[in-house]
């Protein structure tokens, strides 16, 4: 009986030993995965992180040329550029949007005629970086200057149109001072200007602008 009762307690002994090897291993996988996390958050808010791979600047000094040429914070433009194609300037969408800052081609024969007096624009040409920039920033800042300066305004054109825009205003008895992103009626935009912003406020801290615009008398309504 003696023997049995010996070899029983040998045996959660082992059971014992097993399992805290095991609450020993695991302990020390969960902290060494917590290290991991820690240490990948911290290195994604160093500035070589975050302007190398979150917020790139590509194109930057055609951005900031055409903000100081048409008036338009750089940044906001540089958080345009990143929601819309992340600077990718082959992006393409479903709706046939195109370029760094997609423009869809209705729009972009428009600003043709309103900034070069042409009112065609290819495909090609539209694709062009240094286009695509130039008119994607005319655009904002037509937009600014019909909604009075109001970013959520001009930004909620951009993405859903001037007319939805001007019918919200006259629907929901929006004024020039709007400030209230949540009351757009449209997902889909609430969400884009959010990103917007957002992304403008991370541009203006990682880069400081060379200068910031002012606003271009070749700008017109």
């Amino acid at each position: 009986m003696e023997k049995r009762h010996r070899r029983a307690t040998s045996h959660v002994s082992a059971d014992d030993r097993r399992m805290g090897r095991r609450q020993g291993i695991s302990f020390l996988l969960g902290f060494l995965l917590f290290l991991g996390c820690f240490g990948v958050y911290f290195a994604s808010q160093t500035d070589y992180v975050q302007k190398s791979w979150l917020y790139p600047y590509p194109y930057r000094e055609t951005v900031e040329h055409y903000a100081r040429t048409y008036g338009v914070d750089s940044s906001l433009a540089a958080g345009v550029i990143h929601a819309e194609s992340r600077f990718k300037s082959d992006a393409q969408s479903h709706r046939g949007a195109v370029g760094l800052m997609q423009l869809m081609p209705d729009t972009a024969e428009w600003i043709a005629g309103q900034v070069d007096n042409d009112y065609h624009c290819s495909l090609a040409k539209l694709q062009e970086p240094d286009t695509n920039i130039r008119y994607g920033i005319w655009y904002l800042a037509s937009l600014q200057r019909e909604f009075d300066g109001n970013d959520i305004l001009a930004l909620a054109a951009y993405n859903a149109g001037r007319g939805n825009v001007q019918e919200w205003m006259t629907q929901y008895g929006w004024q020039q001072d709007f400030n209230s992103v949540e009351s757009i009626p449209y997902a889909e935009t609430r969400e884009y200007v959010t990103r917007v912003l957002k992304y403008q406020k991370k541009y203006k801290t990682l880069y400081a602008p060379h200068s910031e615009g002012f606003l271009s008398a070749s700008v017109r309504p």
